[in-house]
């Protein structure tokens, strides 16, 4: 089963990836799709809000407006995307090769987090970004990606820089990973 330049073993670990990948949620499809304009925050919203990539394929520029965090442009880009005929091809073939296109809704939790812009800057103590994020989300935060006046909360670690600096000259509230799990450990069974 060996292939030029790789091992049985390394064969076989290329073969595992590709067939986990075939279960991952549907944001991580939408993004993957590399639709102009859908990053990972709006493939998130997007197919928590559609649960379905058939669904996703079916809207129209009105209802995805409609959406909060999803404007014109984004709206457009989606409907123009799923219109082509290359992308109807590759959809196909994703379904008959066995990818999921369901999104498994987890149930958020209200808290002081819940419709907050947070922003993550440096390196923090014990999760890694893609873990405090996860972590945000599910406490119905908004992990944005740069400071603003809309910044309600700036999680800072290790090395933070310029956004740490621009976040205390808008007087925005500074969270340690340790003030995050403190919090979120209220909501916990």
């Amino acid at each position: 089963m060996s292939h030029d330049g790789f091992g049985d073993k390394s064969v076989s670990k290329l073969f595992d990836a590709i067939e986990d990948s075939k279960h991952q949620e549907l944001d991580k499809l939408i993004y993957a799709l590399g639709i102009r304009h859908v990053g990972e925050k709006a493939s998130r919203i997007l197919a928590e809000y559609y649960l379905h990539l058939d669904n996703l394929m079916a809207t129209d520029v009105e209802t995805l407006r409609g959406i909060k965090d999803i404007g014109e442009i984004i709206a457009k880009s989606v409907v123009d995307f799923f219109a082509l005929d290359s992308t109807k091809q590759l959809v196909e073939y994703l379904r008959s090769q066995g990818v999921n296109f369901d999104q498994h809704v987890s149930a958020k939790v209200t808290s002081i987090f819940t419709d907050k812009n947070i922003v993550l800057t440096g390196t923090l103590p014990t999760l890694s970004r893609k873990e405090a994020t996860a972590l945000l989300v599910k406490y119905g935060a908004n992990v944005v990606s740069s400071v603003s006046k809309k910044t309600d909360y700036v999680l800072a670690g290790e090395e933070a820089g310029s956004k740490l600096d621009k976040a205390q000259a808008l007087g925005i509230t500074i969270l340690s990973e340790e003030d995050v799990l403190r919090e979120v450990a209220k909501y916990e069974d």
